[in-house]
């Protein structure tokens, strides 16, 4: 039986290993791990030069990137908002988030928020890549956990039939919404 232990990286692809360390370092303070570059990929031995970079995201996480110059120019998936896809971070509380969102806002960043989700509340901006990025706090009780573990079976039932957000849940927005 398979019995993961942790992520050990996420990698995302960037059209600059120098600046995307740069920004992780100065905007989210976090480590360069490692840096891989090879001129061929080692599971299809493929002739490709890649910048592999590793980066710490705190606790054992790990965010990875690949600046990959023979390719096209790096784009997004154009058929999906740009607000889906994304990384997120957990900071320690809404008063670290606060003070999250007035550091990049002093570094120059774009910032959105703070966005209220019911259990958690966010702020977003992006990377020098477009990939959107999330700061995050928890906010929900371990009650109203318990309780969207319970009805995740359920809405997801009821969204595989009907393609319609189910309300088991509703209360999470329901002061954004009324």
């Amino acid at each position: 039986m398979i019995k993961l232990e942790q992520i050990h990286h996420v990698a995302y692809r960037c059209n600059d290993a120098k600046e995307t360390v740069e920004f992780y370092q100065k905007m989210l303070n976090m480590d360069f791990l490692v840096a891989i570059a090879e001129d061929k990929v080692p599971s299809t031995k493929e002739p490709d030069p890649y910048m592999h970079l590793f980066l710490d995201a705190g606790n054992g996480n790990i965010l990875a990137f690949f600046e990959l110059p023979n390719s096209p120019k790096m784009g997004r998936d154009l058929n999906t908002p740009a607000w889906c896809q994304h990384i997120a971070f957990q900071v320690e509380s809404e008063e670290a988030l606060l003070a999250a969102k007035e550091e990049l806002i002093g570094k120059g960043l774009d910032v959105l928020g703070p966005t209220s989700h019911g259990i958690i509340k966010s702020i977003y901006f992006f990377d020098p890549n477009g990939h959107r990025l999330e700061l995050t706090c928890l906010t929900g009780t371990a009650e109203q956990m318990a309780q969207l573990k319970e009805v995740a079976p359920l809405m997801l039932e009821e969204w595989s039939k009907t393609k319609k957000a189910p309300k088991h849940a509703a209360w999470l927005h329901e002061e954004e919404f009324s």
